[in-house]
């Protein structure tokens, strides 16, 4: 029965499982996990154990996740936001604390970086892609320039954050922004990112939490459109799946998409783009409107 399941975002062993599939599946033992938060600006996710494998996805800072188990400076997790699966490295989440307060706001700059004090001309101390998610407990003003400080004692520029809920009303805006960001196969950030990470870390800007890969995101965003749409009638937050791809209408010509041909976010005629994936694809397999 086991088999069935999508390892991706199942989290179960042979040794181990989580709790939440006992009766599910067979697993030596099934345990609840701990929870407990990235505190690196971006942290890699592998299907095994091993730095020298490559990556399946990344979590940014301030996500949460369920550790299952640690071994060998390896945390075996699922994430809370999309809840794949895999191996990080256990120095980069933060020991459990109940009494950290929840964030309150998402970073919705590409990037931004976080101060000792409330000034620009301070050393910093760190770097967030956007998506990263603070707790803010204070404010400051140096200077005309508005600050927010988090509950870690940091300070970030208060234009480059947005309260939870009140998300990005366009979320095409947030992936124009990410136009350049270098392409990385599983980079979920805006220091690298891939097809599915862009449609996923632009859509959780506008408050929508989709899953992670290209062919989990065909399947359930939004609503499916007949490939008539492609003859005039598709729109601006569009989304075009190919067999291992997917692209982001930025009008009804144009899309926005991370890919290996540019190697970075870069904007293409949707034309160009089937004539141009087509030997390596085929042609598009689905279009969904979120």
């Amino acid at each position: 029965m086991s088999e069935e399941l999508d390892r991706r975002i199942h989290a179960f062993r042979d040794d181990l499982a989580s709790e939440a599939l006992k009766g599910k599946i067979t697993a030596g033992k099934f345990v609840r996990g701990e929870r407990r938060r990235v505190s690196s600006s971006v942290v890699d996710m592998r299907p095994k154990p091993d730095i020298n494998i490559g990556i399946d996805t990344q979590m940014i800072y301030g996500d949460m996740v369920r550790v299952f188990d640690v071994a060998d400076g390896w945390a075996w997790c699922q994430s809370l936001r999309d809840n794949y699966v895999g191996y990080v490295a256990d120095d980069q989440l933060a020991a459990r604390d109940i009494t950290a307060p929840p964030s309150t706001h998402l970073i919705t700059a590409p990037r931004t970086f976080a101060y000792p004090e409330a000034d620009m001309k301070a050393p910093h101390s760190n770097i967030l892609s956007a998506g990263s998610s603070l707790a803010i407990v204070g404010e400051a003003e140096t200077r005309g320039t508005r600050y927010l400080k988090c509950a870690k004692g940091q300070f970030y520029i208060e234009r480059h954050l947005l309260p939870i809920d009140q998300p990005v009303d366009d979320y095409v805006s947030i992936a124009e922004k990410l136009i350049h960001t270098p392409y990385l196969w599983g980079g979920s950030s805006a220091f690298g990112i891939d097809c599915s990470g862009l449609v996923q870390l632009s859509l959780l800007l506008a408050g929508k939490k989709v899953q992670r890969d290209s062919d989990m995101q065909a399947a359930s965003i939004g609503t499916e459109l007949g490939f008539s749409a492609m003859n005039g009638g598709l729109q601006r937050g569009d989304l075009v799946f190919w067999k291992g791809h997917v692209g982001i209408m930025r009008d009804e010509q144009e899309l926005i998409h991370a890919n290996g041909h540019t190697m970075d976010v870069a904007v293409e005629l949707l034309e160009d783009a089937i004539e141009r994936i087509g030997y390596l694809y085929g042609f598009p397999t689905t279009l969904r409107r979120p």
